[in-house]
């Protein structure tokens, strides 16, 4: 709903369903849970100031629940890096032991890059080289020194011997590796080729069921800017599909801005979704101490809330916007981070304070796993249906399991096809976060 025009003395809005409150809330947004299906319901709106005061009822809006439970689908994607193997020591053997594989649908190992325009190994030490001990291995045989293949991919083999359900994906580009794509764009064809035929290597084939395109960003800039046009993601969609067929998966990880004229609206998405099985909607790191003074920030919002920094940057509008463009829900996964972002130098315990720069990190500054913030810095408070933490002179925003399962309802009461996570060593030893996910979507 439109903010009231007399919003000087207005504290928050009353939702009322069918003339029964269900809720108060400080924003102009709100989801609704826990409904029947296949049933009609009807809404209100009043404000209301400080001193209790109520406007009067604003016009009504209805809507029908879609047939069944929730509605939308139970895949669990979740991203393996091949750097996991050196200074976090995660490997392939841990998504078992953790019970990780067993509750995932489906694996994206990061990343190939796009040198040259083209698919090309990242790290082929990581990928197929590195030698695994009995101890290190997921069926408990150690690698030999003379068996044509080892490293991540063998291991990722393995898993799927145990757990012969579940799909691995080969991502492609990420953050830092997505250069390549403007090349790409010129040559589709080309493009698809060589990813085709790193993917489909007669020694690891059997390890892949598909390709994951993560390009940050078509037409827009992330660690570089690419100018290749609002075309350039449908095309480069269009070759990967038609050169992989349609016995592979094919899919790409994009943009959560779903702001007027920002990255969503600048490459054309809804073209390429018929191309995609599913898109993963990158719906965290909206905010995080890249603004080193603030203001504290939750990285990860579901929907927006009073004092947001970026109108608009919020999960559920990326999700809205998406969904406007004509991608079926159900080709839509919602993302979940398993990590933290943080700032130090601050006062105020509640979002919006100041800050004299990022929170150290074991790895990144600003940046902490999940795993380790749960203890170091527990959650104190939620906003926007995630958690926050004020610990010392720190604030931190992650999800925790309980707001990943209320994340989880609105993927199902929006019809999402699941939701998928960054990444799999950021959760804890006995896969924590991944059981909320898992049972947040049945």
């Amino acid at each position: 709903w439109n903010a009231s025009t007399d919003n000087v003395g207005v504290t928050g809005y009353e939702i009322y369903r069918g003339g029964t409150l269900v809720t108060t809330v400080t924003g102009t947004t709100h989801t609704d849970t826990g409904l029947s299906s296949n049933t009609a319901y009807t809404y209100t709106v009043r404000a209301r100031d400080a001193a209790g005061n109520r406007s009067a009822d604003s016009n009504s809006a209805s809507a029908t629940t879609s047939d069944g439970p929730g509605g939308g689908g139970n895949k669990v994607l979740g991203y393996f890096v091949q750097w996991g193997v050196y200074q976090r020591g995660y490997h392939v053997k841990n998504i078992d032991t953790s019970g990780s594989a067993a509750k995932m649908t489906h694996i994206n190992y990061a990343f190939a890059n796009t040198t040259g325009g083209r698919c090309t190994i990242g790290d082929s030490f990581a990928d197929y080289e590195k030698s695994y001990s009995a101890a290190e291995s997921v069926d408990g045989v150690a690698d030999t020194w003379d068996q044509p293949l080892r490293g991540n991919f063998n291991q990722l083999r393995k898993l799927k011997k145990k757990y012969p359900n579940l799909k691995i994906l080969f991502s492609i580009g990420g953050w830092t590796w997505s250069g390549g794509f403007t090349q790409a764009a010129a040559n589709p064809t080309a493009f698809a080729e060589s990813c085709y035929q790193m993917v489909e290597d007669p020694r690891w084939a059997d390890v892949f069921d598909g390709i994951d395109i993560d390009w940050e960003y078509p037409n827009a800039c992330g660690l570089t800017c690419d100018t290749s046009g609002f075309a350039s993601f449908k095309n480069v969609m269009q070759a990967v599909r038609a050169r992989f067929g349609q016995n592979n998966l094919v899919t790409a990880a994009i943009t959560a801005d779903g702001t007027n004229g920002g990255k969503i609206d600048a490459a054309d998405y809804g073209g390429a979704a018929q191309y995609v099985d599913w898109y993963n909607v990158m719906t965290y790191d909206f905010f995080g101490a890249w603004a080193a003074q603030g203001p504290t920030a939750p990285h990860s919002p579901l929907t927006s809330y009073t004092g947001i920094p970026i109108a608009g940057f919020y999960s559920d509008n990326a999700i809205q916007k998406l969904k406007s463009k004509n991608i079926p829900a159900s080709k839509l996964l919602l993302g979940i981070g398993f990590y933290g972002r943080g700032w130090t130098g601050v006062t105020q315990a509640t979002p919006g304070g100041t800050a004299t720069g990022p929170a150290p990190g074991t790895y990144e500054p600003g940046n902490e796993d999940y795993k380790v913030l749960k203890t170091r810095c527990p959650s104190t408070g939620t906003v926007a249906g995630t958690a926050y933490a004020f610990c010392g002179n720190q604030w931190w925003s992650y999800d925790t399991p309980a707001t990943i399962g209320g994340k989880m309802t609105y993927s199902k009461n929006q019809g999402l096809g699941g939701a998928f996570f960054w990444e799999l060593s950021g959760d804890t030893s006995n896969g924590e976060l991944i059981t909320a996910l898992k049972n947040g979507l049945g």
